[in-house]
């Protein structure tokens, strides 16, 4: 069995496998479209990439890209029969997501920093940030407006249709994992939570980053000689960078917590994620899991698993 995950996108799922990809979009009018690539990942070409803490940060970064593109080629198919409608370019697509990532960046390591910075500021105890407890309340902080956003934007009609996709998504590949025949009625019977979601792993994230800048910003230098405005700045730039390890860690322990479900104490630590994939996945139709158990068949045939697609 080969390891495999998957993305919801507009009207569809994309499903990733070592050496290929495969998105499935059902159209307005019914048809289903399907996009395959034969994937050449950088680490290939450069063996030390595949180094335990640095592929977790490879494998994100190429995940992006070929979100990217899913994404581009899900809303061109969805909106391909709304009269007046135009083919989104790439140019408008990655503006819209460097300002998404602006934008989390901003909403998730910037403001938590200076709200616990304001925070500090006004008790007389040790509470800067070498302090355990300022990057405690700053993981607090980046949790509630992680669940929050979440929650938010759950209310919105089309992003709950992308929420029963990505429960489609997790559905077929708990399927294919049980090693049961790839059928709409054996997905219904699974659940739409997965150990190894990008929901759970960004939790993750945000929990590392505490022991993380706990242990590390206590070594900084003071630089009592700047103002309070410019030292929080330069934190916050530091942390930015240290996203890059913080990742990586993230995706060994989310990848060894998938393969060991079967250990109760790994059973309790990756119940947050799964508590959360309750907001970032809806149960799907018939016709969803349709959609992503094709994204599942085609990808294990380009991988030679499967002689040919077949979904019942």
């Amino acid at each position: 069995m080969i390891p495999v995950g998957g993305q919801a996108v507009i009207e569809g799922v994309m499903m990733k496998a070592p050496k290929s990809l495969a998105v499935v979009v059902r159209r307005p009018n019914g048809e289903m479209v399907t996009k395959e690539d034969i994937l050449h990942p950088w680490s290939d070409r450069y063996p030390f990439l595949k180094w335990p803490g640095l592929r977790g940060t490879l494998i994100l970064m190429e995940t992006m890209i070929q979100g990217i593109q899913a994404l581009n080629f899900s809303a061109n198919q969805a909106m391909a029969e709304e009269e007046g409608s135009k083919e989104i370019g790439w140019g408008t697509l990655l503006g819209t997501l460097s300002l998404a990532i602006l934008l989390g960046m901003g909403l998730f390591v910037a403001l938590p920093h200076w709200i616990s910075a304001y925070l500090g500021g006004l008790t007389s105890h040790q509470f800067g940030v070498d302090s355990f407890s300022f990057h405690l309340l700053d993981g607090f902080v980046k949790v509630f407006f992680f669940i929050a956003y979440i929650w938010i934007i759950s209310r919105f009609k089309d992003i709950r249709r992308v929420f029963q996709y990505h429960g489609a998504e997790h559905k077929s590949i708990f399927t294919y994992e049980a090693g049961q025949e790839l059928t709409v009625e054996n997905a219904k019977g699974h659940s739409t939570l997965h150990p190894r979601c990008g929901t759970s792993f960004i939790l993750l994230v945000l929990v590392i980053s505490i022991l993380f800048f706990s242990i590390l910003f206590p070594f900084l230098p003071k630089m009592s000689a700047m103002s309070s405005w410019a030292r929080n700045i330069l934190y916050v730039g530091f942390k930015i960078l240290l996203m890059i390890p913080i990742t990586g860690l993230a995706y060994e322990a989310i990848k060894y917590s998938g393969k060991k479900t079967h250990l109760p104490w790994i059973r309790v630590l990756i119940l947050p994620g799964l508590w959360i994939q309750r907001l970032t996945t809806q149960e799907p139709t018939e016709d969803q899991i349709e959609v992503a158990l094709s994204a599942l068949n085609r990808v294990l045939t380009l991988e030679g698993r499967l002689s040919e697609p077949k979904v019942v």
